[in-house]
């Protein structure tokens, strides 16, 4: 069963979540003091991504015998894809956490008379 744009609704979900997710993280940070208040909220978006990830979404019973079984003729590409994005964001959030949360911040100098 396809929704819209060809996918499925869990897929629709886990992208309105993600949204929702991002769109909260850009209010965070833009707060100003916030910021460590957006590290939550990714988490949080994470742990139920992966939560509706592990859900089962039919029953226990077997496929019919004479059912036709799909193949992903495409699994190590995405696995290698996933490796890939995954390195990428955690390079960013490396770098983020050094350039931006970790910015030095420096004292005033004295006033001299």
């Amino acid at each position: 069963m396809a929704g819209a744009l060809g996918v499925g609704p869990g897929v629709l979900a886990l992208l309105v979540l993600w949204a929702m997710a991002l769109l909260l993280v850009l209010a965070l940070v833009r707060a100003g003091h916030a910021r460590v208040a957006a590290v939550p909220v990714v988490l949080g978006a994470a742990a139920l991504t992966a939560a509706l990830l592990l859900l089962p979404r039919e029953g226990e019973s077997a496929a019919p015998a004479g059912a036709e079984e799909i193949v992903d003729t495409f699994l190590i590409g995405r696995f290698i894809l996933l490796a890939v994005m995954s390195l990428v964001f955690l390079g960013c959030l490396f770098l983020f956490l050094i350039y931006h949360l970790m910015e030095p911040v420096y004292a005033k100098p004295l006033h001299r008379s």
